[in-house]
């Protein structure tokens, strides 16, 4: 049978950046390809020339058996991470955007309708055309991408990351919509950090490290996230717990009877001095909401933040460095890092009166920020004057942990830290935290990943629609009581 796509000996350099050596990748018809390795490793660029928006410096690519052209390279549809849809336009109007049907020169709105409801009925889903997007939850705003895929007669379709800011239930929707597609004849390239959801829902796998592929094959009951981590990495990673037990003083930030209406609800908790305090639940439980209220970004209805036992109002988010909040929030790539800035201003942006002098920036004492931290976070930098944009996922995410430490924090709140990074990055990051706690800095952790918890806190508060229904210490922190209790369940013993 003949491969949908072959590509064989691709190189490709940016300047004197060798970035792919001696690709080979194969697509079998019907399948559903994972795509993997740590971020920076050359992915993202050997799709690129998959699809045409790059060209191959060598290497030949065929699909279906003949050479690639520009033609058949429409054949390949690219759904990436940060979605390009517009939420202020209904489902059929993103899905004709651009190439609108007329009618004498007038939009013809009902036979776009009837298009747009022929291809959702296809994949089996329900979904009305006239649905505005920014109504539709995150798995229908992906389903909304691949079907417009569809309508452009995709062959391919290349899903990068798709399941990152998915709830359980949303994710198992988009499985469901991939084996449909598989079972249409549609080829899927999987690109996760999520390996558990690599051996539920892929056939096969190609893994990269440095540009070149380390290892490839079929997706196999006997294949483990172990064996998998360790190609990604080049090395066994420690299979010793990240957690460290240290000193915990006293309670620097309290939450007190919070509430604000439809997002959460009688909300009390409590941080001490050098803790680690985890929040999770499923996506809605109302827990970024609630931590976007402590800093400001928003005012709850009632209840108290109390610092050092003292009931304090932060009204604006400027206002938390004061008290010694540091803030880092889920999305990175809207409301973390600004594009138009270099890495080393990104970093150094919460300190521009600790590094200026009459006004002026002092470049030196900047350089010397920017090093101190790159150094102790390890963070892989070329160049510190590069575009933030520049940097793997994991690399932006360690310059907003430096852009926070920079506040000189009491209490750094990192909402979904790790999400779209690589393991072996996750693994520095999270040893960068205990470091931290180690020195008296305490944290809270939202996220939806239970081993993220189990490796990092102290103790977790578990929310189930915006309210906190168990708390548990780390000893007893395990998945299956943390699902019962964030899908509604009660524990044993309550």
């Amino acid at each position: 049978m003949t491969n949908v796509v072959e590509m064989r000996h691709i190189e490709k350099s940016f300047a004197h950046n060798r970035v792919l050596k001696d690709v080979n990748f194969s697509l079998a018809p019907g399948s559903i390809h994972a795509l993997l390795g740590e971020n920076g490793t050359g992915k993202t660029t050997l799709m690129n020339i998959l699809t045409g928006l790059y060209t191959r410096d060598s290497g030949e690519i065929e699909i279906n058996g003949a050479p690639a052209t520009i033609d058949s390279m429409k054949q390949i549809a690219f759904i990436h991470q940060e979605l390009s849809l517009v939420n202020d336009l209904c489902v059929y109007e993103n899905l004709y955007l651009g190439r609108e049907l007329k009618t004498h020169g007038l939009l013809d709105r009902k036979k776009m309708i009837r298009e747009t409801q022929s291809f959702v009925d296809q994949v089996g889903i329900k979904l009305n055309p006239t649905d505005m997007v920014r109504d539709l939850n995150a798995s229908y705003k992906q389903i909304t991408e691949i079907v417009r895929s569809l309508m452009r007669d995709a062959k391919v379709i290349i899903m990068d990351e798709p399941t990152t800011s998915l709830t359980d239930v949303e994710i198992g929707e988009i499985f469901e919509i991939m084996r449909t597609l598989r079972s249409h004849g549609v080829s899927i390239i999987f690109i996760s950090h999520k390996l558990n959801e690599v051996l539920e829902i892929c056939d096969s796998y190609t893994i990269m490290r440095d540009g070149v592929v380390v290892a490839a094959g079929e997706v196999t009951p006997t294949l483990t996230e172990a064996e998998i981590s360790r190609h990604m990495v080049g090395k066994e990673l420690s299979s010793s717990e990240i957690y460290r037990p240290r000193q915990i003083g006293d309670k620097v930030l309290e939450l007190a009877h919070y509430t604000k209406d439809r997002e959460f609800n009688d909300v009390t908790m409590s941080v001490r001095k050098g803790e680690v305090v985890g929040v999770t639940g499923l996506l809605g439980d109302g827990r970024s909401e609630l931590f976007s209220t402590v800093v400001g970004a928003d005012k709850p209805d009632s209840g108290q933040l109390l610092i050092d036992g003292k009931p304090v109002r932060i009204r604006t988010t400027s206002e938390t460095r004061r008290y010694g909040i540091a803030y880092l929030p889920k999305n990175r790539k809207e409301n973390g890092i600004i594009k138009d800035l270099d890495i080393a201003e990104n970093m150094t942006l919460p300190m521009l009166d600790k590094i200026s002098k009459m006004g002026l920036i002092d470049n030196k004492l900047m350089s010397k920020t920017v090093n101190h931290y790159i150094k102790q976070i390890n963070i892989k930098v070329a160049d510190p004057k590069d575009a933030i944009g520049s940097l793997s996922g994991g690399n932006q995410q360690k310059v907003l942990l430096a852009k926070a430490l920079n506040m000189n924090p009491r209490v750094m709140i990192l909402d979904n830290p790790t999400q779209g990074v690589d393991v072996g990055a996750k693994a520095e990051i999270y040893n960068q935290i205990m470091d931290l706690a180690e020195q008296g800095i305490s944290f809270v952790i939202l996220s939806s990943e239970i081993p993220e918890i189990q490796q990092l806190c102290d103790r977790v508060y578990i929310m189930f629609h915006g309210e906190v229904r168990a708390e548990l210490p780390h000893a007893a922190i395990n998945e299956q009581d943390v699902m019962l209790v964030a899908t509604g369940g009660k524990l044993g013993g309550e």
